[in-house]
């Protein structure tokens, strides 16, 4: 059991790795855009921490508001950063379109785990389990499920008064449609810029494609200026500006 913690961390480091030149076009794009100012910033699938620690060492942070609904690496987020830094506040749970429970599925790669169901008969899915099967035997792809608190990223904006938002950052493996669709329209005029990712692989059942967000985003004023896809992964990532701000 042990060994297999140690492989699964040493599988999220070179995945880190191959995603490094991708994040430094992405910190290079927002740094032309931003030009030393002081952001407040959401970050919607913090994991553990990768997208925070980049701003951090890049920008200057006025408030970071993340949320990670796996109760295990809420618990990584609150030990990393809480004694670090009082600018950042972490929520343990989810954003979506409505305020309910769900249930999450954790991955073995925790990066992967999704509201989502997941689609078994994929040939992503498939090949995803024989890769783990290689290095961990006997593993199941799908660890097990949570329950979750799942909240409109409205609320929370009301909650805390959140009067600007420099950047959203949404990375929730296929629910990125439905926390947008629950922000309000008087909510989206505070946000400058949206980063997100995509999946075109058909391993989670998604219920939308990526032109339902598209088009959504443009009825809000937002305009689509950068786009960059993910290296060994059928995955995109995309930046969306507000053309009102």
């Amino acid at each position: 059991m042990k060994n297999n913690k140690i492989l699964i961390n040493l599988f999220s480091f070179l995945i880190s790795i191959v995603d490094y030149r991708n994040k430094k076009k992405i910190i290079n794009f927002f740094k032309k855009k931003f030009n030393n100012q002081c952001l407040d910033i959401i970050d919607i699938g913090a994991h553990k921490g990768e997208t925070i620690d980049l701003l951090l060492k890049n920008f200057k942070i006025n408030k970071i508001y993340a949320f990670e609904p796996n109760k295990n690496l809420f618990s990584v987020l609150k030990k990393k950063f809480d004694k670090l830094n009082n600018n950042i506040v972490i929520f343990n749970m989810g954003i979506g379109q409505k305020k309910e429970y769900k249930n999450l599925n954790i991955m073995v790669d925790s990066s992967s785990s999704t509201f989502n169901e997941i689609n078994r008969t994929s040939d992503y899915f498939k090949r995803k389990q024989r890769i783990f099967n290689f290095f961990f035997k006997n593993t199941e792809f799908i660890r097990s499920q949570q329950r979750i608190e799942v909240n409109k990223l409205s609320n929370i904006i009301d909650i805390q008064k959140i009067n600007k938002v420099d950047l959203l950052k949404i990375d929730t493996e296929g629910y990125e449609y439905n926390v947008l669709k629950g922000i309000k329209n008087e909510d989206f005029k505070k946000i400058k810029f949206i980063y997100f990712e995509h999946h075109y692989d058909l391993m989670i059942n998604k219920e939308y494609k990526y032109s339902d967000i598209h088009f959504f985003l443009k009825n809000k004023n937002f305009l689509l200026k950068h786009k960059l896809k993910m290296n060994f992964r059928k995955s995109f990532e995309y930046i969306y500006e507000n053309s009102e701000k």
